[in-house]
């Protein structure tokens, strides 16, 4: 493999793993769009759209455990989205 061919997967790999970091950001469930919503692990578009018309229904989130009362968001989703989501 040649350097400058090197130098360009080196400069791809830096701006791939570079994405991936801008992205480590809390979600804020209380004010994501249905697009940063389905960044969240486990959610999906059905998921995403759920959450944005409960919060339109009920209100925001006051906590993050309430995220429990969208359908398709039991105990086990809510584990792994803790880390992830915040409500401010």
């Amino acid at each position: 493999m040649t350097v400058s061919r090197s130098l360009g997967l080196l400069a791809a790999s830096s701006l791939i793993a570079g994405a991936a970091v801008a992205n480590t950001d809390p979600v804020n469930v209380n004010e994501a769009g249905i697009d940063r919503l389905q960044q969240l692990n486990g959610v999906g578009p059905a998921t995403a759209e759920a959450i944005i018309q409960d919060r339109e229904e009920n209100g925001p989130f006051e906590r993050i455990d309430a995220m429990t009362r969208v359908n398709g968001i039991g105990a086990a989703t809510l584990e792994s989205l803790r880390e992830s989501v915040t409500l401010d």
